[in-house]
């Protein structure tokens, strides 16, 4: 229910690629946050943790598949230091980028 036996592997603590944003710019990822198939309050909870390691400017990829979660993790990010840059829509996830301020 809440993705116990995960992969070690649901967050990068490495550079994680590169996004390239709608309005066309370049982010370098310092860690991705892989929740799918978790249900909330998870997908808050390892947002959360993968902000407080990050580093000023830091670009965050969360990846999720949950409605709820997309719509609960953007208001919570002002109280955590962190800016929405984007929210993708793919077939089967949502992507959201962040920035730790």
């Amino acid at each position: 229910m809440f993705g116990f036996g995960k992969k070690e592997s649901e967050t990068n603590s490495g550079p994680a690629g590169e996004a390239i944003l709608e309005d066309g710019t370049a982010v370098t990822i310092a860690q991705r946050v892989d929740c799918i198939g978790d249900s909330c309050p998870r997908p808050q909870l390892m947002t959360k943790k993968a902000l407080s390691s990050a580093g000023s400017g830091d670009v965050i990829e969360v990846l999720v598949d949950n409605p709820s979660s997309v719509e609960a993790i953007p208001p919570m990010l002002h109280g955590l230091g962190a800016t929405l840059l984007e929210t993708r829509k793919t077939e089967r996830r949502w992507e959201i980028y962040l920035r730790k301020n």
